[in-house]
């Protein structure tokens, strides 16, 4: 089987690569129906297929250069997520009436950006255990 010999980092990776990208389809549809009204609604737009195409490649080829740069934009998505999700928050908050339940169903998606910084800390565990370049 393919699978057969892989590291568990290199399917973690694998897994958090796809989820970036499956992140980055959802949140595109999401930002593009509001217009792009505020542009912060690109960082994730821009940075999910970045940090998806990077985890894709380091399961392909474990360059030591790829990991040095994929590292820090860990930190930099997992702030960008958290970030995100206060906004959303906020957002819902802005509606009429609040933070009604209601609101949390048609508002911006609160959960969605922390998405990104669970799947980005979980790609940090992935590299942290690959040990150093």
């Amino acid at each position: 089987m393919v699978w057969t010999g892989w590291p568990l980092e290199r399917g973690v990776l694998l897994l958090a690569g796809l989820l970036f990208l499956g992140i980055f389809t959802q949140v595109t549809m999401f930002h593009s129906r509001q217009n792009f009204r505020f542009p912060s609604q690109w960082v994730p737009v821009v940075a999910t297929p970045v940090l998806g195409a990077l985890a894709l490649l380091l399961v392909v080829s474990p360059s030591p250069a790829v990991r040095a740069l994929f590292g820090p934009l860990l930190w930099v998505g997992a702030a960008a997520g958290v970030y995100g999700g206060v906004v959303h928050f906020l957002g819902v908050g802005q509606r009429v009436e609040g933070y009604r339940s209601y609101n949390f169903l048609v508002g911006p998606p609160v959960v969605l950006p922390l998405t990104i910084t669970l799947v980005s800390l979980l790609a940090m565990l992935a590299l942290r255990r690959m040990g150093t370049p």
